[in-house]
């Protein structure tokens, strides 16, 4: 058996024909999370609240999809 047979992968083509790294699809959500938390918190370095948002992570067992982004935000802050 040929193992690459049996890879699959969740990268995407754009309907530009560009294509999407599966890593870049939540990219402009976590950006947008971090520059929102950057204005309530300005206090933090950008590289702190990347570091409670990654705590945030680990404590809701390794994942963040699936919760709001206003959830997110008000987790992260009680963490910073």
């Amino acid at each position: 058996e040929n193992p690459l047979q049996k890879t699959s992968t969740c990268s995407s083509v754009n309907a530009s024909g560009i294509f999407v790294s599966p890593y870049a699809l939540n990219l402009s959500s976590f950006t947008k999370l971090i520059k929102r938390l950057q204005e309530r918190h300005p206090e933090f370095s950008k590289q702190e609240i990347v570091k409670a948002v990654q705590e945030l992570r680990k404590i809701n067992k390794g994942v963040l999809s699936g919760l709001a982004i206003s959830s997110i935000e008000e987790k992260t802050s009680a963490i910073l």
